[in-house]
């Protein structure tokens, strides 16, 4: 893999890797590293390796510390401005531990301590003119269209309560994160979704919070040409059998893609270790995250999702990087809108730029038997994903009969959970069951396939459960079928 450690340390470092002693503390030089890398093409940092490529460790006493440090500098507006929050890993490797830290580009220009870093082949170095800070604000401009301010957008143009549910999603995903405890303006100023342009003076929301919450009205005033198809074109070849027609926010472009995914495409029956997975949602919700993450939204072209009998083909603008078939390791990531990827990672819906088609990679076999994927960078960005057995594999779950006795026999072996047949009645069933109430409550109006993706359970398991939370008079279905979503009685 291109980014394994040994990969990393063979490259030694330059323009995208930097190597650091970090033993007993963390280095003073640190983040005008990340600020660097933040300001330029992104890289990968390592902490307990040195300038010559000698592991030399960290204290495995201090590695929790360093990491729950970096977690906060890196969100302290005081030492990194605009703040972008970082995750750093602890791993082991050849007996010693390392922290590797992933810095993608960001799409504003970042200051340490009120100074501005740059990287270059032989490392990092301080920006002190006008013209080259001039020039790197340029540089971001040309990039990222999500930086795009509209002076007069508000938090009155945002669907109702999308920020509370997406927050809610972030501190369901994860309890400890430093946003949890930010006001709703000092998260969109964290989240880079509120800026000041420092070369027109302009301030106000972004292209990005505007995509992310905006109401569909104002979204089509602003961007006329946004709009997402997903077709199902299994009989009707030239035309379709199903059309869905999507100009709405991300948040909610994500979860009805998921549903269509789920409503035309079946599941397969797959243990991943002692748990039950869902290969079709883990795979596409690689695809259709990465979709709507890396989109160019300044281009008309629409975005495109198509199932076929034997593939599903997604098509979306883009400011490709190089041109070329992408392989997993074998490229360098690279993220189109920075602060759309942030919050979608925070939420749990993508992980790291370049593990998506990884983990596309990584299951296809088992889902369709091929590994003839294309992901193709180009001004169109092209995805091909085989379904060459799935229609006809003998193991996908088609009924609630055959669901309720292969979870019965592998999950009540493997977890203690009688799902398939015993519903609700021993403790596994009931956490689950509370565990989903406590979601619908904070996240009203709620789906089966986006409440599956989230709690990381089978579609039929949250629809028995649903059944059971439905039977107890506690949650209750409002709105219609398509749009319609669950809420907790009152």
């Amino acid at each position: 893999m291109l980014n394994s450690i040994t990969n990393i340390i063979k490259q030694g470092e330059g323009l995208n890797i930097e190597f650091k002693k970090a033993k007993e503390k963390l280095p003073d030089s640190l983040f005008e590293t990340i600020c660097a890398f933040l300001n330029r093409n992104g890289g990968t940092i390592l902490l307990g390796v040195n300038d010559n490529r000698t592991i030399e460790g960290i204290n495995s006493k201090n590695a929790n510390a360093f990491c729950k440090n970096i977690i906060n500098a890196s969100n302290n507006p005081q030492i990194l401005h605009p703040s972008f929050l970082l995750d750093p890993k602890i791993e082991n490797y050849r007996s010693k531990i390392v922290i590797r830290i992933y810095i993608p580009a960001s799409s504003q220009v970042h200051k340490t301590k009120g100074k501005i870093f740059d990287r270059s082949a032989d490392g990092d170095y301080e920006l002190k003119t006008d013209e080259q800070i001039k020039q790197l604000y340029q540089r971001k401009s040309s990039l990222f269209s999500e930086n795009k301010i509209f002076p007069y957008l508000s938090e009155s143009h945002f669907v109702k309560g999308i920020v509370t549910r997406v927050r809610n999603i972030i501190r369901l995903y994860q309890p400890e994160h430093p946003w949890n405890e930010l006001s709703n303006n000092d998260f969109y100023k964290t989240a880079g979704l509120y800026r000041t342009d420092i070369l027109s003076g302009n301030k106000g929301f972004t292209m990005a919070a505007l995509l992310l919450f905006g109401k569909d009205e104002i979204i089509n005033s602003a961007l006329p040409y946004y709009k997402i198809d997903a077709l199902l074109r299994k009989e009707n070849i030239e035309r379709y059998d199903d059309r869905l027609n999507i100009r709405c926010n991300l948040i909610d472009a994500y979860d009805k893609l998921m549903e269509f995914v789920a409503k035309h495409l079946p599941d397969k029956f797959y243990m991943e270790g002692t748990n039950r997975i869902s290969l079709r949602d883990r795979i596409f919700r690689e695809i259709i995250a990465n979709m709507l993450i890396h989109r160019e939204y300044n281009n008309p072209f629409p975005s495109s999702l198509i199932i076929f009998k034997n593939r599903v083909e997604t098509k979306n603008a883009n400011k490709a990087v190089f041109v070329g078939q992408l392989f997993p390791g074998k490229f360098e990531p690279f993220p189109k809108n920075p602060n759309i990827a942030q919050i979608f990672t925070q939420m749990g819906r993508s992980e790291e730029l370049g593990t998506g088609v990884k983990n596309v990679f990584r299951y296809s076999k088992a889902y369709s038997g091929s590994e003839e994927i294309i992901f193709k960078e180009d001004d169109i960005f092209f995805s091909k994903i085989p379904l060459t057995d799935v229609a006809l594999n003998k193991e996908i779950v088609v009924g609630g009969q055959n669901e309720g006795q292969n979870e019965g026999q592998n999950e009540g072996v493997n977890e203690g959970v009688n799902e398939g047949v015993n519903e609700g009645v021993n403790e596994g069933v009931n956490e689950g069951v509370n565990e989903l109430l406590l979601f619908i409550k904070l996240n009203s109006g709620v789906r089966v396939p986006f409440i599956a993706v989230n709690l990381n359970k089978p579609t039929k398991t949250i629809e028995r459960w649903i059944r059971k939370l439905k039977k107890d008079g506690l949650i209750e279905f409002r709105g219609f079928s398509k749009t319609g979503g669950y809420f907790v009685k009152k």
